[in-house]
């Protein structure tokens, strides 16, 4: 939680009184969170930008949320490692928080608040835009070799014949004669060695081999005139022996092995740079987020405790078990800057219209959510 009060010494020392309650009941680890000395501007133009500033904090979580999940997609074999990957400037992002520093040189403060707004919400379109445009190169590279992989598995009915078949296994270049192929349940082995040779005239006597087998059938390669093949197919169909329309084209089954080869080297060699890039922008999105957080803080800080800009603020990490108690122990500390609405939180049964400002809950203190929990849906 990023928290604000306003800098007099009443509330600098409500702030101590913070940090020594929560550091004693182990509520929460504390931290200083230094916003520089912004361009204030006018009121009417804080008051849009708090509105702009709601929309751009939401939209920077999404992408940011959107990269660490992408990440964890494409480092498909490793999840485990996906969250020593979500680094910011180098660090883990509580260290980047508790240390954080504005980026003069990035978001030069001279300049009007709005600028800096512009200058984020660009960035995080850019990022957003890259990411689209990568994430749909690999995945359509990922898709076709996957789509290639999965014809090697299955059964023989449908998987591809192409790791199977030998060119010594058919008659080839005859205008006569053919092999075809041949699936036959086990439980038929033996009906097929009698039989073959009789559902059609013209067949190759002793023409039968099996060579492939899975769980359930056996591929078998018959041969036979031409001319016949079709009342062969009809006639082995009858007997529930599947024929596989497949003819042997060595050029085309060196091409599938070339491709799904080749779509596996492509993939191999964008992993690297793709993840290099997801890193690099997670922690570029993460350092602009807190950016965004910070102007939040500052603008809604003047609008609630005024000027000359007076505050200060406090970076909070919550003990997840005691979250509720932490809360009340703020409200406690806080209610002075607000009687009406603490008074109502303490109350929660009574509904107030407009207590709660859009999605954000509203508190006697300033108060914005960091949330870090980034790889859950």
């Amino acid at each position: 939680w990023l928290i604000s009060a306003p800098g007099d010494k009443t509330n600098l020392q409500a702030l101590e009184r913070m940090n020594t309650v929560t550091s004693k009941a182990n509520l929460s680890s504390n931290s200083k969170f230094l916003i520089p000395d912004l361009k204030v501007g006018t009121l009417d133009a804080l008051v849009g930008l708090s509105d702009e500033l709601g929309k751009l904090d939401l939209f920077a979580e999404s992408i940011i949320k959107k990269i660490a999940q992408y990440i964890g997609e494409v480092m498909e074999d490793s999840k485990d490692k996906v969250q020593e990957n979500l680094l910011a400037n180098g660090v883990d992002l509580i260290t980047y928080l508790t240390r954080f520093e504005w980026d003069m040189a990035k978001y030069p403060i001279k300049q009007p608040l709005k600028n800096i707004t512009d200058a984020l919400s660009k960035q995080m379109s850019q990022i957003d835009a890259d990411l689209k445009s990568r994430a749909t190169t690999y995945n359509n590279l990922k898709g076709n070799l996957q789509s290639l992989e999965r014809k090697t598995v299955g059964n023989l009915l449908t998987r591809t014949l192409a790791d199977i078949v030998h060119k010594d296994d058919f008659v080839l270049n005859s205008e006569y004669l053919i092999t075809l192929l041949v699936v036959v349940p086990k439980t038929s082995y033996i009906a097929w060695q009698k039989t073959y040779e009789s559902l059609s005239d013209m067949v190759v006597p002793r023409s039968t081999k099996m060579i492939a087998e899975d769980a359930e059938a056996g591929l078998f390669t018959v041969t036979l005139f031409r001319k016949v093949m079709d009342e062969f197919k009809a006639k082995a169909r009858e007997n529930k022996f599947i024929v596989r329309e497949f003819y042997f084209d060595e050029r085309e089954l060196q091409s599938e092995k070339e491709e799904i080869t080749r779509l596996a080297a492509d993939k191999k060699q964008q992993y690297g740079p793709l993840l290099r890039w997801l890193k690099v922008n997670f922690s570029e999105a993460f350092i602009a987020w807190t950016h965004v957080k910070a102007l939040r803080v500052f603008v809604e800080s003047v609008l609630r405790y005024g000027l000359p800009v007076n505050f200060q603020t406090v970076l909070l990490q919550p003990n997840k078990k005691s979250t509720k108690r932490l809360r009340d122990v703020l409200n406690a500390i806080f209610k002075h800057l607000d009687e009406a609405a603490a008074a109502n939180i303490m109350d929660a049964a009574l509904d107030i219209p407009g207590l709660h400002l859009g999605n954000q809950e509203y508190y006697p203190y300033v108060c914005f959510k960091i949330e870090l929990s980034l790889l859950d849906n």
